[in-house]
C-alpha cells in the first residue's frame, strides 16, 4: 500500500464456529452449534480462521473472513424498531465498531490488535441471506442489503484480538457512515 489512512476502532466480536448453523430452509429452524465469542482468533493465509467452518475450503478461500460494521447491525435493529441484535447471529466472524466498509471492496485492509497485524484482501460483498428474517427480525434480509459486510482472503498468517485496534486502509474512510446501506448495482459479464 502506497498512501494509508490509519483508523482506531475495536474489534467487538470475534465467530469462530466449526459448523454452520444456517443451512436447509429457515422456517425449519437453525441448528444447535457451538460458536464461540472469542477473546482471539488464529488467522492463516489463504485458509481462514483456525477452528471455523470456513477454514480450508476450497469454495471459500477468497471469502473465508467475513467483517460487518457493528454499526450496520445498529442502524438494522433501529429502522426495524426492535431491540439490539445479537451480533454473533449475522454469522460474521469479525464484527468491527468505527469502520466504514464498502469502500475496501477490492482492496487490500490491515487490522492490528493485540501486537498482531493481519492482511486482508476484500474481495466481495457478504450479502445477508433468508436467515436474517428468522433469527434476527423479520425484515432484517432486506434491511441488511448493502451493509452485510465484506468477504475477504487472509493475506498474511497472524492473530485477531478482540479490542481496540488499527485499520490501515488505502482508501479514506468515514466512520459516520458505517452503518449506511450501500447498493451497487450487478455486474454484468462481458
Amino acid at each position: 500500500m502506497s498512501t494509508t489512512y490509519r483508523y482506531d476502532v475495536r474489534i467487538e466480536h470475534l465467530l469462530v464456529s466449526p459448523e454452520h448453523a444456517y443451512f436447509g430452509r429457515p422456517r425449519d429452524g437453525a441448528a444447535a452449534v457451538v460458536t464461540h465469542d472469542a477473546p482471539r482468533a488464529e488467522v492463516v493465509a489463504g485458509m481462514g480462521l483456525v477452528g471455523d467452518r470456513f477454514f480450508g475450503k476450497a469454495a471459500h478461500m477468497d471469502a473465508a473472513v467475513t467483517l460487518i460494521a457493528a454499526e450496520a447491525l445498529d442502524a438494522v435493529a433501529a429502522e426495524l424498531g426492535v431491540k439490539a441484535f445479537d451480533p454473533l447471529l449475522a454469522r460474521r466472524n469479525v464484527v468491527l465498531r468505527g469502520a466504514e466498509l464498502a469502500p475496501l471492496l477490492g482492496e487490500e485492509l490491515v487490522l492490528e490488535s493485540g501486537g498482531d497485524a493481519v492482511r486482508l484482501r476484500a474481495g466481495r460483498p457478504a450479502h445477508p441471506c433468508a436467515w436474517m428474517d428468522r433469527v434476527l427480525a423479520p425484515g432484517a434480509h432486506a434491511a441488511l442489503r448493502g451493509r452485510g459486510g465484506l468477504r475477504c482472503r487472509p493475506l498474511t498468517d497472524g492473530v485477531l484480538h478482540a479490542g481496540p485496534a488499527t485499520l490501515v486502509s488505502p482508501v479514506p474512510l468515514n466512520a459516520t457512515r458505517a452503518g449506511d446501506a450501500v447498493r451497487r448495482p450487478p455486474s454484468r459479464l462481458p
